[in-house]
């Protein structure tokens, strides 16, 4: 349904099936799908921000004519797999899962899990990040285009979740899963530079996303208060009720300039115009905002 309406692919090239959208308009529709249901927000955020524009800002020409059509179409659903039982705020330092390249450095073969996956029980593509050198720490990470229906590579325990029930989550087990050397998303060991060049952008979106629901809470919350009534009128025009509306509605509107800011400066990243640690910081206050918001 998202994709017969165009909402799949906000940021893909038009050449791939996508709409061609500059970030920070990608980031309105995305705010307005989470204002409307933040579950299919936040599998929309996966499909099309972690995993789709990630391939279509990193991946080789072949790569993006295999997958990028059919995740722009709906044909095909993507997530993103970092996560792991032991490595939550430290991705990368608590990585277990491992892709030991062949003698003849054709293939890959990842072992390992992946925990609280978006999308997960659905994917049919996952851009999963594994140690390829151990030895190398952080600088030992490289990133893989993983399909269903390899073998050994499986959909483990549902979580069951308190909240966002919409969106499905799950584990994600390899097992001896062989990867083609073409799978390969970038260079090999330079998955860190990858995941942190798209890092800010995903924070950006994330907050986004926190905005849509604080403007759906507060949309609720401004009805409910014409609604009920306290001592025989509406308890909105109570002054204290007043005042929570009008914190609420200032902080929802700073979050979201900042956040509109800093998508903005993700597009002129892209296009030369703005610095990595400028955007970096400009990132992380509109995502604490939004949150807060």
């Amino acid at each position: 349904l998202l994709a017969k309406q165009g909402y799949l692919g906000l940021t893909i090239g038009a050449e791939y099936g996508g709409a061609g959208l500059d970030f920070l308009t990608g980031g309105l529709i995305a705010e307005q799908l989470h204002y409307a249901n933040s579950s299919i927000g936040i599998s929309h955020s996966a499909h099309d921000n972690l995993c789709a524009n990630n391939i279509y800002l990193n991946g080789t020409e072949d790569q993006k004519q295999r997958f990028l059509p059919g995740l722009c179409a709906g044909t095909l659903i993507g997530a993103l797999g970092m996560s792991e039982p032991g490595a939550g705020s430290d991705a990368i330092g608590g990585m277990a899962t491992r892709a030991v390249a062949s003698a003849d450095g054709s293939t890959f073969t990842l072992n390992g899990t992946k925990l609280w996956i978006t999308n997960g029980p659905v994917a049919d593509v996952v851009l999963v990040y594994a140690k390829t050198t151990p030895k190398r720490g952080n600088q030992g990470v490289s990133a893989f285009l993983v399909e269903r229906g390899l073998p050994g590579f499986s959909v483990g325990k549902k979580q069951d979740k308190m909240g966002f029930r919409g969106s499905p989550q799950s584990e994600l087990i390899f097992e001896d899963v062989v990867v083609d050397a073409s799978n390969l998303l970038g260079e090999q060991d330079r998955g860190v530079g990858l995941m942190m060049s798209g890092l800010d952008l995903e924070r950006a979106w994330v907050a986004v996303g926190c905005t849509g629901v604080a403007e759906r809470a507060l949309d609720l919350a401004l009805a409910w208060s014409k609604e009920r009534k306290q001592f025989g009128e509406p308890i909105a025009n109570f002054q204290l009720i007043q005042d929570k509306l009008a914190r609420m509605y200032t902080s929802l509107s700073a979050a979201q300039l900042l956040v509109y800011k800093a998508l903005a400066m993700c597009d002129a990243v892209e296009s030369g115009g703005a610095g990595r640690g400028e955007i970096h910081l400009v990132s992380t206050a509109a995502y604490m905002a939004a949150t807060e918001a």
